[in-house]
């Protein structure tokens, strides 16, 4: 085992010293790792067997050596021998190449000198070649300095995106390069400074110019809308032409145009004749350019928002009234003008860019702008109560209202408020015409007009509808017409009304029917409301008479029978007939027979009143012992005033039965009521509580006085009245009078109570409070002081009397 194992170590050893061999020395390390991590001891017999083979190397290594000496030795003896012969050659090149370099430096000079020219001329070529590449860009930056000194921005920045993309690139290793890219940032910069500073003068700009640009289209929609009614009359159409308007050089279809402000207006007829554009008013470009340049630089959105944000911020500067806009209409019309230049500059921007404003930013602004010109006018209307400026403020609406229509802007709701300030209109002529009508009252002379010729006669016929054929028949001039001088004028008036409401109706595109309704119910407001307040209060008035009263009846029943007539007047301006279903009628006849109950009540008032008057003139000498033979001369007056009064409703209308029945039943209703009211005057005249006593010759005074009054009521003072129907107003007197005169005390006691009494109507009461304050007369009485026997009978009797009266008395109340 022992030489087995001797004889794999000397194998391995052989292997190993093979590897050493033939490997490279940097692998020699796990070689020689591998002796080590064998048996012990395996290194020094490695050792040994290494050794061993040094020595057989070095023994081959001197055989060789001994076998090629005798080469070298040769070698260098020949070497030996060629060392003169090289030392010589040595000489001969050295000679050589000094000759060579002196026959050569002046062409070596010529040479370098071409070298030089060589490399300049290649130099040249170069720089040549550079300077092509970077002359472009020079001239483009200074092109770039021109478009920016010409302030052509949009230009200039094009320029600079050539430059950024095309030439700079190709010569970008330069230093000149480096600094025109490093400024081109700033440049834009400038230019977008420079455009939004361009973009807040043109806004401002636009804010003073709006009222210029409102004003143009405006009278442009006034004229195209003068023509387009002329055009519709000259062909007999009778539907309303939409304006077309040119402010932006474009009918409906908004072509879009440019603007220019011009501040020149020239000649202005000639401005009448051309038709002018936007251009000719306000200058875009700033926008346009604006635009362009954030559009070129990336940043249009900012852009538009900013544009968006001033506009809705100027918007609401241009909707906000003056304090005072409300008292003349150049206040409005500059509000009107202002919003419409507004709104044709945001239109003209919707259709001359594209997205800078849209249909829905505009649509906002309009709906805002539009709720806040309504609560404008609303509000300044109200203030305002002059009619003539509510029908320029209705005018100028409709233009305004048209003129945006013509943009494409919804108005509806304008004309909704239209029909209120239509109200607002109506109520300004009410009030107007309510001063009109009282003048003409206050002016009246209340007395028949007078007319002394054909040519008067015919001029008031011309203005009022008057026809009474006894007085055409009449051939004589001078002649009277039954009406005062006011009911002409107020006729003449509520024609002039008529007109005057037309005018608020004229351009509101409303059909025949409509305006003919509008026309009448207003028509009725006058009536009914401003004629019925004046005629009321001029009836009210304190000095209005008699007199008056009966012709203020006269007038109203003329003016009640030209209603009619007002009506044709209607249906002649409105052409609608009045048999349409719901035509409005004039209610003008309640209204004067309103007028003419309230003047015949306040006849009866004014006439009692009268009556009260004469009644406290009345002095009786109520203790006298006899009457004094004839009535009172208070009484007489008063008669003799009832006489003259009731001649005076002679001149009530009567042309036809209706109107004599009615004259009749005014002068018989105030009759009767004067009588009743005397009657009842006398009487608490008697039974006056004041009153203490009451002789017998006072009951013959009062008698005598009451008689007048019977025989004046006999004497038909207003003809009518059946039999002795007068008479029975003072039917309680007359018996009371003839219980005391005859001093029946016996048949008025049996027959009391009874259908067929003569004392019927003689009440017990009223009888007792008499009696009483005749009980004690008679103690102070000189007639009856002689016969004492014969007044102690009659105050007996009217003891007796008085307590059957108290009976009678207590049994009623109980």
């Amino acid at each position: 085992m022992a030489e087995n194992e001797t004889l794999e170590c000397i194998t391995e050893h052989e292997r190993i010293l093979q590897e050493i061999e033939s490997t490279d020395t940097a692998c020699v390390g796990p070689t020689l790792r591998s002796i080590y991590d064998d048996q012990p001891n395996a290194h020094k017999r490695f050792m040994e067997k290494l050794d061993a083979r040094i020595r057989n190397h070095d023994r081959e290594i001197e055989k060789m050596c001994n076998f090629h000496h005798q080469g070298f030795v040769d070698a260098i003896t020949e070497l030996l021998k060629v060392r003169t012969d090289a030392e010589k050659l040595m000489g001969q090149v050295t000679d050589t190449n000094r000759r060579l370099q002196e026959a050569g430096r002046e062409v070596t000079a010529q040479t370098e000198e071409v070298i030089r020219c060589r490399i300049q001329q290649r130099n040249m070529a170069t720089t040549v070649e550079k300077l092509q590449l970077c002359i472009p860009v020079l001239e483009m930056y200074s092109k770039l300095k021109e478009q920016l000194e010409s302030r052509r921005y949009y230009a200039a920045l094009k320029t600079m995106e050539q430059l950024e993309k095309i030439y700079i690139p190709r010569v970008s290793q330069y230093r000149f390069c480096q600094i025109m890219a490093e400024n081109l940032p700033r440049l834009r910069e400038e230019i977008k400074e420079i455009s939004m500073s361009d973009l807040k003068d043109f806004l401002e700009s636009i804010r003073k110019h709006s009222d210029k640009v409102g004003e143009t289209a405006m009278r442009q929609a006034q004229q195209h809308r003068t023509f387009n009614s002329a055009v519709v009359k000259q062909v007999g159409v009778g539907h309303y032409t939409k304006p077309v308007y040119s402010l932006n050089g474009r009918t409906h279809t908004h072509t879009p145009n440019g603007l220019l402000i011009d501040d020149d207006t020239g000649d202005e007829e000639e401005a009448d004749e051309e038709v002018l554009t936007a251009q000719d008013l306000v200058d875009f470009s700033p926008v346009y350019r604006c635009l362009h340049i954030y559009t070129v630089l990336g940043d249009r959105e900012t852009f538009e928002n900013y544009y968006r944000k001033q506009r809705k911020k100027q918007a609401r500067l241009v909707l906000q009234p003056q304090a005072n806009m409300h008292e003349t209409v150049e206040g409005y019309r500059r509000y009107f003008n202002q919003i419409v230049g507004f709104f044709v500059v945001e239109d003209h921007i919707l259709h001359a860019t594209w997205g800078l404003v849209t249909r829905a930013f505009t649509d906002e602004l309009w709906n805002m702008a539009l709720s806040k010109i309504i609560a404008v006018l609303r509000t300044h209307s109200s203030y305002c109560d002059d009619p003539d400026l509510v029908l320029e403020l209705k005018n100028l609406m409709v233009i305004f209202a048209d003129t945006l229509q013509g943009y494409g802007f919804p108005v509806n709701r304008l004309f909704d408020l239209l029909f209120e300030v239509r109200d607002q209109y109506n109520e300004t002529l009410l009030k107007k015409w309510a001063l009109v009508f009282r003048e003409i009252f206050e002016l009246d002379n209340y007395s028949p007009i007078p007319v002394d010729t054909e040519e008067e006669y015919k001029l008031v016929v011309s203005r009022f509808p008057f026809h009474d054929a006894e007085i055409e028949k009449q051939q004589d001039f001078p002649k009277k017409l039954p009406m005062s001088q006011s009911v002409p004028q107020i006729y003449t008036q509520v024609k002039e009304f008529i007109y005057a409401s037309l005018k608020f109706s004229e351009s509101l595109h409303r059909s025949s029917t409509e305006i003919d309704d509008m026309l009448r119910k207003s028509t009725n407001l006058l009536l009914t409301r401003t004629l019925s307040s004046c005629l009321q209060n001029l009836i009210k008035k304190p000095h209005i008479g008699l007199t008056e009263l009966v012709q203020i009846i006269i007038n109203t029943t003329h003016l009640e029978q030209a209603c009619r007539y007002l009506e044709e007047f209607i249906t002649n301006i409105t052409n609608v007939s009045p048999e349409t279903v719901h035509t409005t009628r004039l209610y003008g006849l309640s209204t004067f027979k309103d007028a003419r109950h309230a003047a015949e009540g306040e006849i009866y008032t004014k006439l009692n009143q009268k009556i009260d008057e004469f009644i406290q003139l009345a002095d009786y000498e109520w203790g006298m012992a006899e009457s004094d033979g004839r009535a009172s001369g208070y009484l007489m007056d008063l008669i003799n005033f009832l006489r003259s009064t009731f001649q005076v409703f002679t001149h009530l209308p009567n042309n036809n039965n209706d109107h004599a029945s009615m004259s009749g039943k005014v002068a018989q209703t105030a009759c009767m009521s004067a009588c009743k009211h005397l009657s009842t005057s006398l009487m608490q005249m008697l039974l006056d509580t004041e009153l203490k006593q009451i002789s017998m010759g006072a009951i013959q005074q009062f008698n005598l006085d009451v008689i007048q009054c019977e025989l004046f009521a006999s004497s038909e003072p207003v003809p009518g009245f059946q039999g002795d129907t007068l008479q029975l107003a003072f039917i309680d007197l007359r018996q009371l009078l003839d219980l005391f005169m005859v001093w029946d005390w016996s048949t008025y006691l049996a027959d009391y109570g009874q259908p067929t009494s003569k004392y019927l109507r003689v009440n017990p009461a009223t009888a007792l409070a008499l009696l009483e304050k005749m009980k004690d007369t008679s103690k102070k009485n000189n007639i009856f002081s002689q016969f004492r026997k014969n007044d102690r009978d009659k105050q007996k009797l009217i003891e007796t009397v008085v307590k059957q009266l108290r009976s009678l008395v207590n049994g009623m109340s109980s």
